[in-house]
């Protein structure tokens, strides 16, 4: 997952999947002192997301995640698509999308874009993984850079890889990452927001129905007539002929 990394020149001792190590020693001593920040509870990542879905199948739809990692000052906005390989197969297949900018721990949304500050970029990884008795594996496979918002220099990313098992009361799963780089057991909270097989939504809008024609009566049949009946001089001539026309008939068919 890390920036293992979208290493903007900003933040030059990201690059490659390990930081040096006395940028690792600093985090560690930061951390014995109380000077980083710990990473956000799971209760204040799951106020930070959309209403549960609750779907027909267990893992299909889309999945959510919205966290800050402390130790790199990043912030991340995951999206899971699963999908079924095929119905009730364990294998998935879907995309994983990583939003990711830095900032401090109050900085849920992405900050302001300054020219020579920031950095914000999106991520888009074809997924696959599987899901057996209610535990779930999905990853990426390959990445691209979907969009660079904020920021500049070179780019490099280690696909995410989640882990977890599925809560269908919350609908839900806690995670791990491990990404083959600097994520090792990652935490994140995953909620389902939105379904595949959601019924179709019902037309909002009224189709009249059109004017009825006028009606005349001939014999014992009432017969619609969608022709008007031509006016004025012309009708004066054409009508009584059309009726002389059909009187003719008539007497032809019963004689």
């Amino acid at each position: 997952m890390r920036h293992s990394s979208l290493c903007p020149s900003s933040r030059p001792f990201l690059a490659g999947s390990h930081l040096p190590s006395g940028v690792g020693l600093l985090a560690f001593l930061g951390l014995l002192l109380g000077s980083v920040p710990a990473d956000a509870t799971v209760a204040e990542q799951r106020a930070r997301l959309p209403p549960p879905a609750e779907c027909e199948d267990p893992i299909a739809g889309i999945w959510r995640a919205h966290h800050f990692i402390a130790t790199y000052g990043t912030w991340y906005i995951r999206t899971l698509e699963i999908h079924r390989e095929a119905e009730g197969q364990p294998r998935l297949t879907g995309l994983v999308w990583a939003d990711y900018w830095y900032g401090t721990a109050k900085d849920e949304n992405p900050p302001e874009c300054r020219p020579g500050a920031g950095y914000h970029a999106v991520i888009r990884m074809p997924a696959e993984g599987s899901f057996r008795d209610g535990e779930v594996v999905f990853g990426g496979t390959s990445w691209s850079l979907e969009r660079l918002v904020c920021g500049s220099g070179s780019h490099g990313y280690n696909p995410d890889r989640f882990t977890g098992r599925i809560d269908p009361a919350l609908q839900e799963f806690q995670s791990v990452n491990n990404d083959g780089g600097t994520a090792v057991n990652e935490p994140a909270v995953f909620r389902r927001i939105k379904c595949f097989d959601a019924p179709a939504p019902v037309p909002s809008v009224a189709v009249a129905p059109p004017p009825p024609f006028s009606s005349t009566r001939q014999g014992s049949c009432h017969c619609s007539v969608g022709v008007p009946r031509p006016r004025g001089w012309l009708g004066a001539v054409l009508v009584p002929l059309g009726g002389a026309a059909a009187r003719r008939r008539a007497r032809r068919r019963w004689s």
